[in-house]
């Protein structure tokens, strides 16, 4: 606009005057398209300053809200003994529930159960993630979750796939580790599979010679995206120096307090909803000295029942090195093919494994 009514200015002043009468007025006309053009100017000025202003007030306002939106509710405590005492399912020798900080906002557990797909995308035999193209495995995995959502109307269940993303090696490879790590757009592909039916995904680290001081940070980038977990497997920490495969490896509380450390320090520095850390046990020796394990507000410990087999068998298991060690929250492994190499052996349902003291609040299908 101001460069329009400079122009016109600039035409008049060129044309040139008639009469005197002419020239006043045009002189007059001048004057105030000057003045109208200064006026103008300033006024814009202003106007886009107050713009300015409003939109940056806007903004904020729309900041806030969304903050105010996404921020999660803070933890009904009520619901949350209640939940924690159904899960104990009627133990009374005071082990479980476990004695353990309220959660942070936006705790998983135990308002839902996860029922996970476990695997690795190179390999067909390391579990039902790998084993089947993406689209029915995504199918299959939907029909498990509408099987425990019958099987405990109480509890809604969230699906997730569990990848592992640093896989034991028999060979010691590049760095002497027996560990290799999976490239990210694998990982990329998990998360976009996981997107598609609104599931959470797991990051699984299967240390070999390496330690989790080395491997954890590798996933940071992950790790602080609210919909990624991560679990550890002491079966594959060969502390002794042996090749994974010969014995079975072992984690101790310093090494479990050192990622939940890590986990809340990323909860803390980032605002996000606390994490779940599983942690994959069959024997006595994969984890020692249960009772020094740190629980924190950032973090939601699973104890997973990694053992194939027999059901009673499994139960057992569960009940030696799950139930008698008590840390937070309990899971159980069950197998599609594992769990049928011994006679009479079968998979076992939800209403079986929800018969079990405490009730497993994450539940893995490899």
């Amino acid at each position: 606009m101001r460069h329009v009514l400079v122009k016109a200015v600039e035409n008049i002043a060129v044309k040139g005057c008639g009469s005197a009468f002419h020239y006043f007025q045009r002189v007059a006309f001048l004057v105030c398209l000057f003045a109208f053009v200064l006026l103008s100017a300033g006024c814009g000025q202003s106007f886009s300053e107050t713009d300015q202003a409003k939109d940056s007030s806007v903004m904020e306002l729309r900041e806030d809200v969304s903050l105010k939106q996404d921020a999660p509710a803070p933890i009904d405590t009520a619901l949350y003994n209640q939940k924690n005492i159904q899960l104990a399912n009627g133990d009374s020798s005071g082990l479980w529930p476990v004695n353990a900080p309220y959660p942070l906002p936006g705790a998983i557990f135990p308002f839902k159960r996860v029922v996970s797909y476990y695997g690795n995308l190179y390999s067909k035999r390391m579990g039902i993630l790998g084993e089947l193209p993406p689209a029915e495995m995504l199918a299959r995995l939907r029909e498990e979750v509408d099987k425990w959502e019958a099987a405990d109307t109480t509890t809604k269940v969230l699906p997730a796939l569990h990848y592992i993303a640093v896989t034991a090696q028999e060979s010691p490879g590049k760095g002497g580790k027996y560990r290799l790590r999976m490239p990210f757009h694998q990982v990329d592909s998990v998360l976009s599979m996981a997107a598609q039916i609104d599931a959470i995904t797991f990051l699984d680290v299967q240390v070999g010679l390496s330690t989790l001081q080395e491997e954890i940070p590798q996933l940071e980038k992950y790790l602080i995206m609210p919909n990624v977990h991560l679990g550890i497997d002491p079966e594959f920490s060969m502390k002794g120096g042996q090749r994974p495969g010969t014995v079975i490896g072992t984690f101790n509380a310093d090494d479990i307090n050192y990622v939940t450390g890590y986990l809340a320090n990323l909860v803390k520095q980032h605002n996000l909803p606390p994490k779940i850390l599983v942690i994959h046990r069959f024997t006595q020796g994969m984890v020692t000295n249960h009772k020094q394990i740190k629980t924190r507000p950032e973090v939601q410990i699973v104890m997973d029942m990694d053992g194939w087999g027999l059901q009673a068998r499994k139960i057992n298991t569960y009940r030696q090195y799950i139930y008698k060690e008590p840390v937070h929250y309990a899971g159980f492994k069950i197998f599609y093919k594992n769990d049928f190499r011994e006679p009479n052996s079968r998979t076992m349902t939800p209403e079986e494994v929800l018969q079990l003291k405490p009730r497993p609040i994450y539940i893995q299908y490899q």
